[in-house]
Formats: structure tokens, C-alpha cells, sequence
């Protein structure tokens, strides 16, 4: 079988391609030094984030866990402010986050801080502490933008309340938490002449989450909103 010759263009990008080779090859001798410090500034960075992790972080997480115990044990008791303050002997959440910051227990503290301070009637400090939590959790992270709904509700800001019931709603949707802020969403759009609105927040639960507890009794509401709405 007769093989084809090179084409004189073939024979143009094989020059360019060594052409290129030459250059990168030119290119990494002159800048050798450079880029052995790149790489080596690159590695110790890698290093230092281990290094800090395993041998600072990781201890003071294990030291704020440990500082923690007795709060939430006042948190489960209802002593909201020996929870948020401490006992003297013991730590609060608010010392939690104020000695042990980026820790995974500083961030949780946030949340049992600001659900303290909503359920102390303290508002404004309740939404900065669960605004500043950050919610990665399925469950903590729909809960604490509940809980903001809860505190804007209680200013009286139902604009903001139903904003809040929303994010709780959307936040990794489940059958736990998001028909709860829905049906919350909805009542709040009924304070506010919404009907519509209310319906469709309703209807989403019927059409989605029939089987949950809020689904099985959200006939009632929907019969409302629309007798409501005429």
C-alpha cells in the first residue's frame, strides 16, 4: 500500500509544534528559579494549613467542646442566661464564641445563642448571632433561618418574616422542616391580606408533603385563604 508524503502544511505545523516545544523548554530554563520558589511557596502553604490544623485547630475545637457541656446543659434546662452568660465557674455561649473563634463549636454556639435570645425576647441580638451562623447543617441551617422568621415576626416585620420562612422552606428541602416554614410563610402571608400567596405556599404543601403532619391538616387553611380571598 502506497503511503501518503507529508503535505507541505503538515510539514508547517510539525515545525510550529517543535517551534513551541523550544520555546516552553526556553522558558522553563530561564525561569527555573521561579518556579522552583512557586512550587516550593505552594508546598509550604499546604503545609502550614495541615500543621495548623492538626495542631491548633483541632485541639481548640476539642477544648471548646469541651468548654460547651455545661451550656447546653443549661440551654436544655431552659436557663436561657446562665446558658448565654455562663455560672462563673463554667463558660456561656457567648464566651464560646468570643474565645474560640473559627471553630465548628463557636459557629454552633452562634445558633444556640440566638435561639436563647429570640426565646429571651431580645430580637435584634437574636438575628445578628443566627446571621452570622453558618448553615452548612440540613436540619440547624433551615431551624436558624426559621428562628430570624420568628424574630422578624415578633418586630412586627412580616416582610422580612415571610423573606426568612422562605430561605427555611427552600434550605435543602425535606419533609421535616420544609413544610413546617411553609405553613409558617403561609399564615404570615395571610396577616398580611396575601391570599394568594398564602395559597400557593399551601398548595405546595398539599401537592408535595401530603403525607407529613402539616399536609394531612393543610385542607383547613387552604379553605380559609381562599374564603378569604373572594
Amino acid at each position: 500500500m502506497k503511503k501518503n508524503k507529508p503535505t507541505e502544511q503538515s510539514e508547517k505545523n510539525i515545525v510550529a509544534v517543535e517551534e513551541a516545544l523550544s520555546k516552553s523548554e526556553q522558558f522553563i530554563e530561564r525561569n527555573q528559579n521561579m518556579l522552583i520558589g512557586v512550587v516550593a511557596v505552594i508546598v509550604l502553604i499546604i503545609a502550614g494549613y495541615i500543621g495548623y490544623t492538626r495542631f491548633i485547630l483541632e485541639p481548640r475545637e476539642q477544648n471548646a467542646r469541651a468548654e460547651m457541656f455545661m451550656a447546653e446543659k443549661f440551654f436544655e434546662q431552659d436557663s436561657l442566661r446562665l446558658a448565654l452568660e455562663g455560672d462563673g465557674a463554667n463558660l456561656g455561649f457567648l464566651d464560646i464564641i468570643s474565645e474560640f473563634r473559627m471553630t465548628r463549636t463557636a459557629n454552633l454556639a452562634r445558633y444556640y445563642a440566638g435561639v436563647s435570645l429570640l426565646n429571651l425576647g431580645e430580637y435584634r441580638e437574636a438575628i445578628d448571632h443566627l446571621k452570622k451562623f453558618r448553615k452548612r447543617d440540613q436540619m440547624l441551617g433551615a431551624m436558624a433561618y426559621g428562628a430570624i422568621g420568628d424574630a422578624y415576626l415578633q418586630l412586627d416585620d412580616k416582610r422580612n418574616a415571610v423573606r426568612y420562612y422562605r430561605r427555611a422552606a427552600n434550605h435543602q428541602p425535606n419533609p421535616l422542616t420544609t413544610p413546617a416554614f411553609l405553613l409558617k410563610m403561609g399564615m404570615v402571608y395571610e396577616l398580611k391580606g396575601e391570599y394568594g400567596n398564602a395559597l400557593e405556599a399551601y398548595r405546595t404543601i398539599q401537592r408535595e408533603y401530603a403525607n407529613t403532619n402539616e399536609g394531612r391538616n393543610i385542607e383547613r387553611f387552604i379553605a380559609r385563604a381562599e374564603t378569604a380571598s373572594r
